[in-house]
């Protein structure tokens, strides 16, 4: 935890699921990788929170501080292997072990519902098997079509990691409405202080010949 919590503005700490992944929405609670490098999941009910806003759990399950750091390191794991297959390269081995010892634990139970897909912890390591949805997830995202669409946010303030589900597979940004229209808004400005400072150089002095 590099940020202390009291330094932390509460939309800070908010989770982001714009991933389009659990795994990928799981690297996002750790904010500003390159700069501050902040935790978003501190304590066992951040991440009992977390599995519920994510759709991971159907409701709150109990997690202990043993879930809490085993959340943080399967975490950093599916991080660096999804920094190395962006960079297509293989995923460290120590890595692809992390993944797999999480992935082996029993999954969470699907149960139906008034027609609805519901999810029902075991009676015992619930938070064991929600974090086996997880890397289950990750395991299926890097073995499948859609890791060749695995991006990373091109803001220079993000750094999100999401999956390109466009069709044309030309997504640059995390969100079209927040770094999108940032970098369009930046752009543009860009573009009209251009034009203005043209239009000023191009302006006739006070000494030009008058214009024919």
């Amino acid at each position: 935890m590099a940020t202390p919590a009291g330094e932390l503005a509460a939309d800070e700490l908010a989770f982001r699921f714009l991933s389009g992944r659990f795994c990928l929405n799981l690297c996002a609670t750790v904010g500003e990788r390159w700069r501050r490098g902040f935790e978003r999941l501190r304590t066992p009910e951040d991440l009992a929170r977390w599995f519920e806003q994510a759709g991971v759990t159907g409701g709150r399950i109990e997690v202990t501080l043993v879930g809490l750091a085993q959340a943080h390191i399967l975490r950093e794991a599916v991080y660096r292997a999804t920094m190395a297959l962006i960079a297509r390269r293989a995923p460290d081995p120590g890595d692809e072990q992390i993944i797999n010892a999480a992935a082996a634990a029993p999954p969470l139970i699907p149960v139906l519902r008034g027609a609805r897909l519901s999810w029902q912890a075991p009676h015992s390591g619930a938070e064991a098997a929600a974090l086996s949805v997880v890397a289950r997830d990750a395991i299926d995202l890097f073995t499948g079509p859609a890791r060749h669409r695995i991006r990373e946010c091109a803001s220079s303030r993000c750094g999100l990691l999401f999956v390109d589900s466009s069709r044309p597979g030309r997504r640059r940004w995390c969100s079209s409405s927040a770094c999108g229209g940032q970098a369009r808004a930046t752009a543009y400005r860009q573009r009209r202080s251009r034009s203005g400072r043209g239009a000023q150089e191009r302006r006739p002095g006070r000494h030009d010949p008058p214009a024919r």
